[in-house]
């Protein structure tokens, strides 16, 4: 099932400048590894040394964050939207 990925700026440089791909995955854990092996490399990006999704980094699909669904355990169907949002702070 096909799934698209919004990739923002700062990650673009890993998956050869597209703002936007598309990876066959049933899960948000899944999508990660799938990128990884589209993008070899990117995995770093996105979980930390210990595997753990980085913190400053927010998953969405279909708008919906997944910290409110079942994190990497979100299931993922044909036509999901998938968006990578670096965190923002301030002061």
């Amino acid at each position: 099932m096909s799934v698209q990925v919004l990739i923002p700026t700062p990650l673009q440089v890993h998956t050869d400048n597209q703002a936007s791909v598309s990876v066959e995955a049933s899960s948000v854990g899944e999508l990660i590894q799938a990128l990884e092996t589209s993008f070899p490399g990117v995995r770093g990006r996105l979980r930390d040394e210990k595997g753990n999704l980085r913190r400053f980094l927010n998953y969405y699909v279909n708008s919906e964050d997944i910290r409110f669904l079942d994190n990497e355990a979100t299931p993922l169907k044909a036509g999901d939207e998938v968006s990578i949002v670096p965190a923002v702070a301030g002061g």
